[in-house]
Parts: structure tokens; C-alpha cells; sequence
């Protein structure tokens, strides 16, 4: 027996590409999975009934699930995507965001409409999504919660400024969130995908063939790793990359610290830049102030 065996699953924007691999693969392991999914265009526009195509894909091979087709980035439609769940199966166990969305474009071309609605959709349609189950795990004392991050986030990418802020921040709610659910066996980790997808392929000069992808960028070779933290012995506020069968962990590091002094100026920063830039010996942690006398 899978240790997912009669476990809830919630995976939002599961209605095609990584997010439908994750539903397939809970359900494989005996899960019972809300497929959440708006089932719009990638730029977040038009709805549809994709969500229901991956129900009766889960239904098709034996496993239990239901649709929901609420937006993450509406607070009623994300407590509605929990709220399927309770009464669907009577509680929650896991959450993967998932869902995501585009406007890519340069900085300097970017409307303030295209940074709000990416943000809204994967920031905050997280936030959403998470502040709706987070009481329910809190209280049965355990969860299983996974974001969705990206190397634009993480590393960067031009054109991306939106879409890079947003995923960013899942670091940072992350961190927080790892530390708020440790006691109450709420575990917080993020993914950082890279496959395949209707959303890369609107990066400009990538087409990829999404209907048979190449074996090094099927999205369900992302699975693995979302599946890793939301298991049993899942770790707690860790980043996890997974492309093509290959998974990594990258987090902050942080140098030894140049000490100046409570009278530093620049003058006296300014000769010690190398030794500030330096990344020999950094740490995840930064280290802890040093005491000084009186």
C-alpha cells in the first residue's frame, strides 16, 4: 500500500502539463484528488473544462477525484478549491500550487495591469489557496504543502520581471510558513520545474512539441520530487529543482560578514570590497552578530 493511500490531495492548475502529472501520480497512489483548473488561455484569459478531462482520465484508471474550476487569484474561488475537498473527501492533506500564468515582456514595456495579474495569480493565488487550508492542517496536525517557484525567480530571466517577483516570493512565504507549521507537523517546500509545457513554449524561440515531449523535458518527470514533499518523511522549507529525471536542492547563502563597526562609513567599505564580494566559506546561515563590549 502507497503511503498516499486514502490521503487528499488538492493540485491547482492540474488541468494539463506538470499539474496534471502531479493529479495522475497522487491518484495512482491511492489518493483522492481535487483537480483544480480555470482552464484558460496561458495568459490567464477564457475558461474551460480541462479539469474535468483529468478527472475522467483519474476515474478511467481506477482512482477518486473531483473538479473544481474556481481562480486561485479570487479569494472566494481559492477557499472554494479547500472547500471541494472537505466535501468531497471530509478533509485535506496535501496542497500543490500549481497554477500559473504569463505576460511576459520587458520591464520597461510592462503595464502595471500585466504585473498586477501575474502577481495576483501566482503570489497571491497562493497565498489564497494556502490561507484556505492552512487552519484545517494547523488543527489535524498535518499537511503537506508544496509551491511552484521557477529559475526566472530564483535565478533570473530576461523578460520575466512579473512572473520572476512572483516566484520569488514563494521563497519568502515559504520560509515563514515552514516555521509557523513545524509543531503542528505542517510541512512547507517549494519546487522549481522545468519541462515541456503550453506556458514555456511562449518563451520566444522555444517550440517544443508538448503532445510528445522529449524524454528530457516530460513534465512527469517533475512529479517525482512534489511527491518527495509531500510524503511522510517530506523535508520542511527546502527548494527542490527536478528537469528530466535529474533533482537538485539549492538554497541562501550568506559570506563572513565585513565588520566595521557602529561608526562604519563608506570610505571605509569601499577599500573592502573584495572581501565583501567574496563567497569562499559562505554559509545557508547568516552568521550571528558579533557582541561587542558595553
Amino acid at each position: 500500500m502507497s503511503e498516499f493511500e486514502g490521503k487528499v490531495a488538492v493540485v491547482t492548475g492540474a488541468g494539463g502539463g506538470i499539474g496534471r502529472c502531479h493529479a495522475l501520480e497522487f491518484a495512482k497512489r491511492g489518493a483522492k484528488v481535487v483537480v483544480n483548473d480555470l482552464g484558460g488561455k496561458v495568459d490567464g484569459t477564457g475558461a474551460g473544462d480541462t479539469a474535468d478531462a483529468v478527472v475522467a482520465e483519474i476515474e478511467a484508471a481506477g482512482g477518486t477525484a473531483v473538479a473544481n474550476k474556481a481562480s486561485v487569484s479570487d479569494r472566494e474561488g481559492a477557499a472554494s478549491i479547500i472547500q471541494t475537498a472537505v466535501d468531497a473527501f471530509g478533509r485535506i492533506d496535501i496542497l500543490v500550487n500549481n497554477a500559473g500564468i504569463l505576460r511576459d515582456r520587458t520591464f520597461k514595456n510592462m503595464t502595471l495591469d500585466e504585473w498586477d495579474i501575474v502577481m495576483n495569480v501566482h503570489l497571491n493565488g497562493t497565498a489564497y489557496v494556502t490561507h484556505a487550508a492552512w487552519p484545517l492542517m494547523y488543527e489535524q496536525n498535518y499537511g503537506r504543502i508544496v509551491f511552484t517557484s521557477s529559475g526566472s525567480g530564483i535565478f533570473g530571466n530576461f523578460g520575466q520581471s512579473n512572473y520572476g517577483a512572483a516566484k520569488m516570493g514563494m521563497l519568502g512565504l515559504m520560509n515563514v510558513l515552514a516555521k509557523e507549521g513545524a509543531n503542528h507537523n505542517v510541512r512547507v517546500n517549494t519546487l522549481a520545474p522545468g519541462a515541456s509545457t503550453r506556458m514555456t513554449n511562449t518563451v520566444p524561440g522555444r517550440d517544443e512539441n508538448i503532445e510528445e515531449p522529449t524524454p528530457d523535458r516530460h513534465p512527469k518527470l517533475v512529479s517525482p520530487a512534489v511527491l518527495f514533499m509531500c510524503s511522510e518523511d517530506a523535508p520542511n522549507g527546502v527548494v527542490i529543482h527536478a528537469t528530466g529525471g535529474t533533482y537538485s536542492r539549492s538554497e541562501i547563502v550568506v559570506n563572513e560578514p565585513v565588520d566595521l563597526g557602529p561608526d562604519a562609513t563608506y570610505e571605509d567599505l569601499a577599500p573592502r570590497a573584495e572581501r565583501l564580494m567574496d563567497m569562499t566559506g559562505a554559509k545557508p546561515r547568516p552568521p550571528r552578530a558579533r557582541r561587542r563590549p558595553g
